[in-house]
């Protein structure tokens, strides 16, 4: 039985006559190995969890194009090490959701993606469970490990891009709420402080364009205009370039706007957007090589990824 179980496993260590000769045994038989068994035996389940909580945006889908590349990058990641991924989108009815899945025993690791409003649950958990890497927001009161850029200073640099190009009217569109948006948001506050111009106005659109989009109309209907947007995503972006067209207001003569993230998309808006790029790929390859590390019983720290200005047509340079 174990010369059966190693070969049809792949194991070198049984000659390589003798595992062709089972495999053809296997397959003519139609024979398979037990994975659940076993895994249960290894008291391992080979399979990663990626999960995308969303406790403060239950709208966002996982179409959205910035969850799109980071899935992609990491699921070929994960392939690559020989497990499957387990994907979960979670809209949290209590704090206990992150700790079923763990006790479920499906999975060797779990990759976040976003911290939502779940910063609490995330910490509790990471104390005790050390196989854990969240895409999201740095900050040194984090119990969990996470890979990020460094939003403040994203924020920042975008709001300064605009204020170069003789914006002074600011705008910041997204929800604090969650910790990388609220990050940025600080970080346009702190620009147009150290310029001496009035505090940015904040406009808590959602994430999803259709919402984002109507919300961002609605305030473009009222008596002040901003003549410069910050914008918390690439998407939230294009929906503003969308509700500026439709009520006449050129980009970026008239209001400029800069977005976040650089997904693939952002090249191909007319005008083609401004942006602030996050290295998704790298931040991925990055994730999985520290949860692999975690779940090998090392100890890993939380690291910050550089982030770059990307200019093109909807900022005045």
């Amino acid at each position: 039985m174990s010369t059966v179980s190693r070969a049809l496993s792949g194991n070198t260590s049984i000659a390589a006559a003798t595992r062709a000769k089972i495999s053809e045994i296997a397959i003519r038989h139609g024979f398979q190995i037990n994975q659940a068994a076993r895994s249960l035996r290894l008291r391992r389940a080979n399979a990663i969890g990626l999960v995308l909580p969303l406790g403060h945006e239950r709208g966002q889908h996982l179409s959205d194009p910035f969850f799109n590349a980071m899935l992609g990058f990491l699921a070929d990641a994960v392939v690559a090490r020989g497990h499957d991924l387990l994907l979960s989108r979670i809209i949290p009815s209590d704090d206990r959701w992150l700790d079923q899945l763990i006790g479920s025993g499906r999975v060797d690791g779990v990759l976040i993606i976003g911290q939502s409003d779940q910063r609490e649950v995330l910490d509790r958990v990471a104390a005790r469970y050390r196989p854990l890497v969240v895409w999201g927001a740095h900050d040194a009161r984090y119990v969990h490990c996470t890979v990020g850029s460094d939003n403040l200073a994203g924020g920042r640099m975008a709001a300064e891009h605009l204020i170069a190009g003789g914006c002074r009217a600011l705008a910041f569109l997204g929800n604090p709420a969650a910790p990388e948006l609220g990050q940025r948001w600080h970080g346009v506050q702190g620009a147009c402080a150290a310029a001496g111009l009035a505090a940015p106005r904040l406009i808590p659109v959602h994430l999803t364009v259709d919402e984002a989009y109507a919300m961002i109309a609605e305030c473009l209907n009222g008596p002040s205009v901003p003549d410069g947007i910050v914008a918390a995503s690439d998407v939230i972006a294009m929906a503003a370039i969308r509700a500026l067209s439709e009520r006449n207001l050129r980009t970026p003569h008239d209001v400029a706007v800069i977005g976040y993230d650089d997904v693939a998309l952002a090249a191909h808006t007319v005008p083609p957007l401004t942006t602030i790029r996050q290295p998704i790929e790298e931040g991925a390859a990055l994730m999985i090589d520290l949860l692999f590390q975690r779940i090998a019983g090392e100890n890993t720290t939380s690291v910050i990824l550089p982030h770059e200005l990307v200019v093109r047509g909807t900022t005045r340079s």
